[in-house]
């Protein structure tokens, strides 16, 4: 069984899922709700929300007749760590590039040096 992290991007994979997330950072909303501004069935978008759920995205409980989806704070701070983690990995091969980069530009154009003054006799001083 795949790790939670891997069911989590896999459940992202989608834009219609990315967009549910999106909206429920606002706050809680049924499914329902959150079926309005799609041209889909209902039952298309609860499919969605179960992808979601047992990504562990999201939860739903029972509020009288309703069951509001809430998004899952904690799994997206999972997610961020770990992008965070490459993030700083991949910037800190980019700042040793372009030193490698600055350190080549120059040698090829090296810094001018204060002119010798040559004296009649040919001897520099």
């Amino acid at each position: 069984m795949a790790d939670q992290l891997s069911r989590v991007f896999q459940a992202l994979a989608d834009e219609t899922r990315r967009d549910l997330v999106a909206r429920l950072a606002s706050g809680d909303k049924t499914v329902g709700d959150l079926a309005e501004p799609y041209e889909m069935s209902l039952q298309a978008v609860s499919k969605h929300v179960r992808v979601l759920e047992d990504a562990g995205l999201v939860s739903r409980r029972r509020e009288a007749q309703k069951r509001p989806v809430h998004l899952e704070a904690e799994v997206l701070s999972l997610m961020t760590k770990w992008i965070e983690r490459y993030r700083r990995e991949a910037e800190e091969r980019f700042q040793r590039l372009d030193a490698v980069l600055a350190d080549m530009a120059d040698e090829e154009n090296p810094t001018p040096t204060t002119p010798r003054v040559i004296n009649n006799e040919g001897a520099a001083s």
